[in-house]
């Protein structure tokens, strides 16, 4: 095997790809994605957006309806003398958005009042209604039990939680939920790599198939020269367009506090006072968390690499099967089932990094990728089974990889003749 002939194959499949228009537009538009992102969230976060809607109280209590004034006067008016029929009408006429009829037993005897609207919009809306009315209600259970301030006080005190990652480097601001967040985050990122490059991988090697161009290539290189060289020119390519989006990220979240400080500083100073005291409750500092340890991109490198050298090999073995992408569908299954389960079983792994099944599918070879970089990102990973993860994908890369060089080395030059499952086994057969 010549590994100068593998480098021109890796070469040609390189800057074939990068110099595409959709190799540039695709890596230049992610990151800037990703910031119009960040910045939509921002923007929300200090922005006063929500249009408040006017929800009549018939108040038979005579007390729900100023209770309910005193947590939203924008959203709540009483109307005790208004008769139901013509609320119903207003609401039609869009005069209102919605009443609710209040009598003694809902406090006394618990039941459940009914809003009646005309479309509020969304769960927020009724979700904070059913909130109010839960508030005022109890406030008002509390009043006429004669429940001391003391005792109602204590009632609705919440005690928060902070939680402080000891580690030998000193204590430090736990960030689990980002740390999962991000875990399951740089998953997808390698499932999604592994199904785009793949298939990339794949089509390239049946459009050659189907122009006849590997004939031409094949005279002067070995089938399993080409096959080596294609599988780590794409991964070349995959690499490149990573690498760039993991250092736009690491300059964008270095920079995403002061920047959002700034830009909340200025929002602020030109709103009125009450929206201005809404948007305080934004802190951007909370953006520091975004600041990753770049070991964990060094793990995201190197489970994304033996995760599409086993795949790739999967996907140039059935390209090269093949004569066209339809005929490549009954293969699919050997990759998808896997990658799939994967995928999905690593919200799993999101919100129990430490379980059994969680231990068992970072350290399965085809679910590993995937599932071992959101456990490394969002706990502890004891270092035994960190090697193992990577001797049994590196082991499983091999035994894939001489199966698909079979194939390879046969179908590749292999035309007018759909293949089976059976006539795969027979090119894997022979010598």
């Amino acid at each position: 095997m010549s590994f100068h002939k593998i480098w021109l194959v890796l070469k040609r499949e390189y800057l074939t790809r990068v110099k595409s228009k959709s190799f540039i537009l695709l890596t230049a538009l992610t990151p800037l994605a990703l910031v119009a992102f960040f910045g939509i969230i921002v923007y929300i976060n200090i922005s006063e957006t929500e249009v408040e809607k006017r929800i009549a109280i018939k108040d038979h209590t005579h007390v729900l309806a100023e209770r309910l004034a005193e947590i939203n006067p924008d959203r709540y008016f009483d109307v005790d003398n208004t008769p139901i029929d013509t609320l119903r009408s207003q609401i039609l006429d869009e005069e209102i958005d919605g009443f609710i009829v209040l009598n003694d037993s809902v406090i006394n005897q618990s039941k459940t009042p009914q809003l009646v609207h005309g479309g509020l919009g969304g769960i927020s809306v009724i979700s904070a209604v059913r909130s109010d009315l839960r508030d005022a209600i109890r406030e008002e259970r509390l009043v006429r039990e004669q429940v001391p301030d003391k005792v109602r006080e204590i009632f609705a005190s919440r005690t928060g939680l902070d939680a402080i990652k000891l580690t030998e480097e000193g204590e430090s601001e736990d960030n689990t939920i980002f740390a999962s967040i991000l875990g399951f985050a740089l998953g997808f990122m390698i499932f999604f790599g592994i199904l785009l490059y793949g298939s990339l991988l794949m089509r390239s090697v049946i459009e050659e198939k189907t122009n006849r161009v590997l004939e031409v290539i094949a005279s002067s290189v070995k089938p399993l020269e080409l096959m080596y060289g294609k599988l780590f020119g794409v991964l070349s390519i995959a690499l490149t367009q990573f690498g760039i989006w993991i250092l736009f990220y690491i300059g964008i979240s270095i920079a995403a506090a002061p920047i959002a400080t700034m830009i909340v500083e200025k929002q602020m100073s030109n709103m009125p006072q009450e929206a201005a005291q809404a948007a305080s409750s934004f802190d951007p500092s909370t953006l520091e968390n975004l600041v990753i340890d770049p070991s964990i991109f060094v793990f995201f490198i190197l489970f994304f690499f033996l995760g599409f050298m086993i795949y790739s090999a999967i996907f140039a073995a059935i390209g090269a099967a093949v004569e066209n992408e339809q005929d490549s569908q009954q293969f699919m299954p050997i990759v998808m089932i896997p990658i799939m389960g994967a995928y999905f079983l690593n919200t799993k792994v999101m919100q129990n990094p430490d379980s059994t099944l969680s231990t068992f599918v970072s350290l399965f070879p085809l679910s590993s990728p995937i599932n071992m970089i959101s456990r490394v990102a969002s706990s502890k990973v004891p270092a035994w089974e960190l090697i193992a993860s990577i001797l049994l994908m590196v082991l499983t890369f091999f035994g894939i990889m001489w199966l698909a060089a079979k194939i390879y080395r046969v179908g590749i030059l292999m035309y007018g003749k759909k293949p089976t499952f059976k006539e795969l086994a027979k090119w894997v057969r022979q010598d």
